[in-house]
């Protein structure tokens, strides 16, 4: 027996289940979740066509959670995809309608304001508990990362989000804040902070009903070269990871080897999993996929079935009609 694919879906406002009363309202609803430091974004559009729907405030909260209720080929329940701040409102028409755009609320304005601070004789784990600890939040970070002896880094004039975003450039991790959480992990590297490994999402050409893969011109530089301040010397210095022929330089000056050693470590794993993207369209929503979660694929070319996929973006997509999809951004993972 067939059973047919029903998708569903509950959304909140300050903790009140609107599910019901917005259900037969809704026109769409999208949900971009972004890897790093970019803020996942929901929008949300609602007929108001007899006038009865109350525009949101600015600032509430809705919470979000996407699923299935059955279906032969899916997989019921609903996931909790996080919690997100109105910030913009509109109203159009007609036929009237109200659009929400919210974005997640782990990103608050505090954590975009430019600061200044040093650390010295530390551990990158000390300095990333630092930096979620003053804007709210808990820091979970891989161990092998947070034991990462750093003799000094500065922030100056920097953001946090900023901050973070360089601390895993330069170390090839990626840092997010998900849930109250700032997570710093290696990329791709397929496991939690914890170091259990991730599912990884088994995809085939059914899956879709559209993908996009395009192979990439490597970057000709097989080095990188990075500069340190050597404080004893009195000048500075450089280390070179690879070829050092044509080798890529870093414009930062790092405070010691060491650092500079990592930096361009990670740049130069960076350049080796630029070669290949894979965009696909799923027909039935995957609300268990999200930013660096791994997939393999089957039924493509052998060059896109051997490679192991990484996700740097997922937006998932309802309508009014009860559909339910999922457009994944992928690239390998190394």
């Amino acid at each position: 027996m067939i059973v047919t694919n029903i998708p569903d879906w509950r959304v909140t406002l300050d903790g009140v289940d609107l599910t019901d009363r917005i259900r037969p309202r809704l026109v769409s609803l999208s949900l971009s979740e972004k890897r790093g430091d970019e803020a996942d974004q929901l929008d949300i559009v609602l007929s108001d066509a007899d006038g009865q729907l109350a525009i949101p405030p600015e600032g509430a909260v809705l919470r979000v959670h996407l699923g299935w209720r059955q279906g032969s080929d899916v997989i019921p329940g609903l996931i909790d995809k996080g919690a997100f701040k109105v910030d913009d409102v509109t109203h159009s028409g007609p036929p009237d309608q109200i659009a929400i755009k919210a974005r997640a609320v782990d990103f608050t304005s505090d954590i975009r304001n430019r600061r200044s601070h040093s650390w010295r004789r530390t551990t990158l784990g000390a300095v990333l508990q630092a930096v979620a600890g003053r804007n709210g939040l808990t820091a979970r970070v891989a161990a092998d990362l947070g034991a990462i002896s750093l003799p000094a880094v500065h922030q100056s004039r920097e953001s946090d989000i900023a901050f973070l975003r360089r601390l895993g450039r330069e170390h090839d991790a990626v840092a997010t804040i998900k849930a109250g959480t700032l997570i710093f992990a290696r990329t791709g590297a397929g496991r939690t902070t914890s170091g259990q490994s991730l599912p990884t999402i088994a995809l085939t050409r059914r899956s879709g009903d559209g993908h996009n893969w395009q192979r990439q011109k490597r970057e000709e530089q097989k080095g990188v070269t990075a500069t340190w301040q050597d404080r004893r010397a009195a000048k500075r210095q450089a280390v070179t990871v690879g070829a050092a022929d044509g080798a890529k330089r870093l414009r930062r000056v790092y405070p010691d080897e060491a650092s500079a050693r990592r930096a361009a470590e990670a740049e130069r794993a960076r350049l080796a999993r630029a070669p290949a993207t894979l965009d696909m369209q799923l027909t039935l929503g995957r609300p268990d996929a999200f930013p660096e979660a791994r997939v393999t694929a089957s039924g493509f070319k052998p060059e896109i079935d051997a490679t192991t996929w990484l996700i740097s973006e997922v937006t998932h997509r309802l309508d009014k009609s009860g559909g339910f999809r999922t457009d994944l951004r992928m690239e390998t993972a190394g």
